[in-house]
């Protein structure tokens, strides 16, 4: 929660100072950002779920490196093609693309913690993450630092917040260090099981995500802006139920209880959703007070971004149950609503309106599609053998 309001009181206070102009840019590699943060949110249920299973913490950190490694390059690769794409400058989408490798680092640890069931301490470092991330950019928005400089803070930021997580870690208990086997370690040390997770991880991501970045194709600065802030309540809705899939992931992993912590964490997750909604439509009068009047033209639309969150807050819960289960071909079907969402916006969406009634009618259908794949095979795994006659 701490780290949530942090992130959503960065963004109300960026488009406040930025002003309409302004604020598309730093929500758009806000939304980059996020979307390379991607391996960062893999690792830390990679870590997690192979520590549950007996894996060496050690050989696991040695894993964090070697992810980490591998994004900052893919990060630098992609500057130039992503200031080409959404024509902002170049500084600043070095700033967010160079955040990534220090979030694999502090996704790592925060798996660490997760595996060994040291929720407190998760939680002192989620918290102090979101802080970390957003006080120095707060601090730079408020001098008129502009976009650039507050992305190069928050990337600072989260470089000692994946120090202080380490420092929280420390050196696991001696069984969690021992192991199980030394096969466990070899199976968890190798990058593919956390490729197989990122394109999960992708996926949702991409389709939370890709509104922001196609609005910045289709719409004027203005507009852009407008619709990046009402993307907060979509973020709200969507990360306020995060502790749901955090609690019940390991119950996800085990075959007999699959089934029973999916539908409760759909069911969850469906209720806070609802609640999202219903606090969007009350609260929406006060977004032109607390934004500005410039963004008043939204502010009947609040209720439909929420809904947007929501939606994406049950797929999540479907998917992470694929990654607990190895079974992440699943997400196939999200990479088939991403395109269709992309699709759609690009050839006939040219209003806010327009955009936010697409992106919910393409989460609805993919979430309704993958909630029913995943709770079958659950029942498929958990239901028991048949007696057979003893010849």
């Amino acid at each position: 929660m701490t780290a949530n309001v942090a992130g959503y009181l960065l963004q109300l206070l960026a488009g406040r100072w930025l002003g309409v102009t302004g604020y598309s840019e730093f929500a758009s590699l806000l939304a980059v950002q996020l979307l390379c943060a991607v391996p960062a949110l893999a690792l830390q249920n990679v870590v997690a779920r192979e520590l549950v299973r007996g894996a060496g913490a050690a050989a696991l950190r040695g894993l964090q490196w070697r992810c980490a490694l591998i994004v900052a390059v893919v990060a630098a690769v992609l500057v130039p093609l992503v200031s080409l794409t959404l024509n902002v400058g170049v500084a600043a989408t070095a700033a967010a693309l160079g955040a990534a490798p220090a979030l694999v680092l502090l996704s790592g640890e925060q798996g660490v913690l997760q595996g060994t069931k040291r929720f407190r301490a998760l939680g002192v470092v989620l918290g102090a993450a979101g802080i970390a991330r957003v006080a120095p950019a707060l601090v730079v928005l408020a001098l008129s630092g502009g976009a650039a400089l507050a992305l190069w803070a928050a990337a600072g930021g989260i470089a000692a917040a994946a120090l202080l997580a380490r420092m929280v870690a420390g050196s696991p208990s001696k069984r969690i260090r021992a192991g199980i086997e030394a096969g466990a370690d070899a199976a968890a040390t190798g990058v593919l099981p956390v490729l197989l997770a990122a394109q999960v991880q992708a996926a949702l991501m991409a389709l939370q995500s890709a509104d922001l970045i196609v609005v910045r194709i289709v719409l004027d600065d203005v507009d852009a802006s407008r619709y990046a802030l009402g993307t907060i309540a979509t973020k709200i809705a969507f990360w306020l139920p995060q502790a749901v899939g955090v609690v019940l992931y390991p119950r996800m992993a085990q075959p007999t209880q699959s089934a029973g912590a999916i539908r409760a964490a759909l069911a969850v997750l469906s209720g806070i959703g609802l609640v999202a909604v219903l606090g969007a439509a009350l609260a929406a009068p006060l977004a032109p007070l607390l934004a500005g009047e410039d963004y008043a033209p939204i502010q009947g639309l609040l209720w439909l971004f929420a809904l947007h969150g929501a939606l994406l807050a049950v797929l999540q819960g479907a998917v992470l149950s694929a990654i607990a289960v190895d079974r992440t071909s699943l997400a196939l079907v999200t990479w088939l609503g991403l395109a269709v969402e992309v699709t759609l916006m690009l050839s006939l969406a040219r209003s806010v309106p327009a955009l936010i009634t697409t992106a919910v009618s393409v989460a609805a259908a993919t979430t309704l599609l993958v909630a029913v794949i995943v709770l079958r095979a659950a029942d498929s795994t958990t239901r028991p053998e048949p007696l057979r006659p003893v010849g």
